[in-house]
């Protein structure tokens, strides 16, 4: 809308109510500081819920792949051979060996339930994931034969160990004699303790080379499965669909979004609802808009009446009023903008902070899966919700300036 001179001076002045309308200021400042949470909360929730799904996939398809090749009975026999298919297929960027296989550990007389990962040691170095964060030891103390092994730093605190640490790993398929199989018992020395950042992995994952794995495990030179990582996750069924004749008999192909289906789904069903529950507070915030220039309009009715005796067009009336309720709905905006970016960057002092004050663990890693809360902005999501919420204030606008537009000044001034 482009307003004449005396047009914005209007807008101007109605914006800056004069002495006897505080009320009605207060009013418009409270409908400006439910625009601004109603922005920020939307963004702080959508960051939140977008930071949680790409932090939890980057984690997972970092340590499991976009796709898993997995033998039946834990064995995929001839991997080799499907390996190097796998690597040839195209829009596949890697195809690695793995052992996976649930086991028991025990060390300081505690005992708990593993995951044993059997992997390669060119791949233990190159994993950015087990990489990032060594909490103690050394990472590259783990090679075949030298009895080492890196556990998850929740698992390492269970059982008490530390690198240096003796832990022993109880695997049920051992010797078999006239009473029976004799579970086999085998310890190791804690090399390394790492945090990936997903709970459940951190309380899980004993590391080990894959020559010691299959000695443990006895499953000679075979593997348990192939992990796959491809160039686009969203096309992963498609990408991998070449190798299913190959596979077919030997074992099954399993992508990302089967391992997690539930988990993503939740998450997804969880975000489109917090969008849709949070949108209402802009619209609430909307209609404080519509109440305050409808109070503003009641306020001013003899000015408005002066003003078309002096001349002034319906058209401008209308402009001046909606320009008033778009100015307090962009400055909304633009103040939750502020808000929800000052919020995200300090976001787990904010949480830490909170934790300290109740005295409450507000954010269990044994709950939410990640240790820490994540964050990612999607800047096309922000505009989505600016324009909303410009949309919703810009409808809040027409009625009371239709009103004011519509005021007969002959009624108005009949008596003064």
């Amino acid at each position: 809308m482009i307003l004449s001179r005396h047009e914005r001076m209007i807008a101007k002045r109605y914006l800056l109510p004069g002495k006897g309308e505080g009320f009605i200021l207060l009013v418009a400042g409270i409908s400006l500081g439910a625009v601004a949470l109603g922005v920020a909360a939307l963004i702080i929730v959508m960051s939140v819920m977008n930071g949680f799904r790409a932090e939890l996939f980057d984690k997972t398809a970092g340590l499991n792949g976009h796709a898993m090749i997995q033998g039946y009975e834990g064995r995929l026999a001839n991997w080799e051979t499907i390996a190097v298919a796998a690597r040839k297929t195209p829009g596949v960027t890697s195809a690695l060996p793995l052992i996976i296989q649930p086991l028991m550990a025990s060390a300081n007389g505690r005992v708990e339930g593993v995951l044993l990962r059997g992997v390669r040691v060119e791949d233990i170095r190159s994993n950015k994931v087990m990489n990032a964060n060594v909490k103690a030891g050394d990472m590259r103390s783990i090679t075949p034969g030298s009895g080492k092994v890196a556990i998850g730093s929740q698992l390492a605190e269970m059982l008490g160990a530390y690198p240096g640490s003796e832990i022993a790993l109880i695997s049920p398929e051992g010797r078999s004699t006239p009473i029976g199989t004799v579970p086999r018992i085998v310890s190791y020395t804690v090399g390394a303790v790492f945090e990936v950042g997903v709970y459940d992995f951190d309380k899980a994952f004993v590391v080990m080379p894959m020559q010691d794995a299959q000695t443990l495990l006895m499953m000679d030179d075979n593997v348990g499965m192939i992990e796959v990582q491809t160039t686009n996750p969203d096309r992963v069924e498609s990408i991998v669909a070449p190798l299913r004749p190959i596979v077919q008999g030997k074992g099954a192909i399993i992508d990302w979004k089967q391992m997690n289906s539930a988990l993503f789904e939740a998450l997804e069903i969880e975000r489109v609802a917090m969008f849709v529950v949070l949108s209402l507070i802009i619209l609430v915030a909307a209609f404080n808009i519509l109440s305050s220039l409808i109070m503003l309009v009641r306020a001013k009715t003899r000015d408005i009446a002066i003003l078309r005796t002096m001349g002034a067009s319906r058209q401008g009336l209308m402009k001046v009023f909606m320009t008033v309720g778009l100015t307090i709905g962009s400055l909304g905006i633009v103040l939750g903008l502020i808000l929800g970016a000052v919020f995200l960057f300090f976001r787990q002092g904010i949480v830490n902070a909170f934790q300290f004050i109740t005295g409450q663990n507000l954010w269990d890693p044994s709950v939410r899966f990640l240790s820490e809360l994540p964050a990612k902005t999607d800047p096309v999501e922000v505009t989505v919700l600016v324009i909303m919420a410009l949309v919703m204030s810009f409808l809040a606008t027409i009625y009371p300036a239709w009103k004011a537009a519509s005021t007969d000044p002959v009624q108005v001034l009949r008596y003064e």
